[in-house]
């Protein structure tokens, strides 16, 4: 939820009219709003030094590579070049780095981490850890207390800037104090940064919308932002549990539980009926739900993350309008309809469509309930 209060300060002048360059006198007011929200997002992250420089998650991730490059270079260890990714490691033996503790599992809580960043930094490594799902463990776990070296964190997620569209981004990059000088940099900053290079066109990526970040973690403090945390997760796991009898679950752990994205796997119910994940989409349509993300983190997939904001209510409608869709995929198992005269293949039905001659194998009324 993006409330009122959180997104006003954008429609101002002082902070919507005022160039990236401006000289220093003009922007005071951005500065302090700037060294709070980096003091927040430390604090937060338990991250020494914060850029907010980067105006999307992925630049962030190219801030947070380039950095670590940076820091062996600068050691004279030009022989790190390797990257290594979760899912890849369990398939090879590098450095004398064993495979069974390091592998990862997307998505789910790894109890593990701890000891999974002592061996990577054992071997001359860096910890470059994932903040794009940093909703997950706001009030619970700090990436640098448990041996992250840097992270990028997505502020049009987990702190409230309206995401999706096309529209400004914010994915700052955290580092310990060993990476700082290798953070983002900027000939035409108003104040002392790093003097490495530039990940993005501004010193301080996309400052106009700031204020909606400070303000979500200003009214809703330490205890507010844990809050936020615990429901997002309860929420995820609850349409977990009420939807695993109908729909296989992608990356679950301890106990069966989940983190804060419940992920549905259709690739077996695509094989046996031919009912594809964007059926599914399209169909949540006439429910009167936009679809949620599909094929990522695997194709075939589709990730369901309930923000902590979602009401119950809506909750459950999503959940009993999932079964529904279940049903319906069992019509097609069961020979009701061929897939391609099914209610899924041939959604969303739209006013035009409706008020045209009906010619479909079911009526009007389950087109569109």
């Amino acid at each position: 939820l993006n409330s009122t209060t959180e997104m006003e300060a954008v429609t101002w002048p002082e902070f919507a009219g005022l160039h990236p360059f401006a000289p220093k006198e003009d922007v005071a007011g951005y500065l302090e709003l700037i060294e709070q929200i980096t003091g927040w997002l430390s604090d937060v992250t338990g991250y020494s030094h914060v850029s907010l420089q980067p105006n999307a998650g992925s630049q962030g991730e190219l801030a947070g590579l380039l950095a670590i490059r940076g820091y062996h270079l600068s050691r004279g260890d030009k022989q790190r070049t390797i990257c290594l990714i979760p899912s890849s490691i369990p398939d090879r033996r590098l450095h004398g780095l064993c495979r069974r503790s390091l592998r990862l599992l997307p998505r789910v809580y790894e109890e593990a981490i701890a000891e999974i960043c002592d061996k990577v930094h054992a071997a001359g490594g860096q910890v470059y850890i994932d903040g794009a799902n940093t909703n997950a463990v706001v009030g619970y776990a700090k990436f640098g207390s448990f041996g992250g070296d840097v992270s990028h964190l997505n502020l049009h997620k987990t702190f409230c800037i309206p995401h999706g569209g096309g529209g400004p981004g914010v994915g700052p990059v955290a580092a310990r104090a060993h990476l700082a000088e290798f953070l983002p940099g900027h000939a035409q900053a108003q104040t002392t940064l790093p003097s490495y290079g530039p990940v993005s066109g501004a010193p301080f990526g996309s400052a106009s919308i700031l204020p909606i970040s400070w303000a979500y973690i200003r009214m809703m403090g330490n205890a507010g932002l844990k809050d936020a945390t615990a429901v997002a997760v309860l929420s995820a796991n609850y349409i977990a549990k009420k939807l695993e009898n109908a729909f296989p679950l992608l990356y679950t752990g301890k106990n069966g539980l989940i983190a804060h994205e419940c992920i549905i796997d259709i690739r077996g119910i695509t094989k046996d009926t031919g009912v594809t994940g964007e059926d599914i989409a399209k169909r949540l349509i006439d429910y009167g739900f936009h679809a949620p993300t599909m094929s990522f983190p695997v194709a075939g997939t589709l990730m369901i993350e309930p923000t902590e904001s979602e009401p119950m209510v809506e909750i459950e409608r999503f959940v009993d309008a999932m079964l529904s869709i279940r049903a319906e995929i069992d019509s097609v198992s069961a020979g009701q309809y061929s897939i391609e005269d099914s209610p899924l293949r041939n959604a969303p039905h739209t006013a035009k469509t409706l008020v045209r001659e009906w010619d479909r194998k079911y009526s009007r009324e389950i087109a569109v309930f």
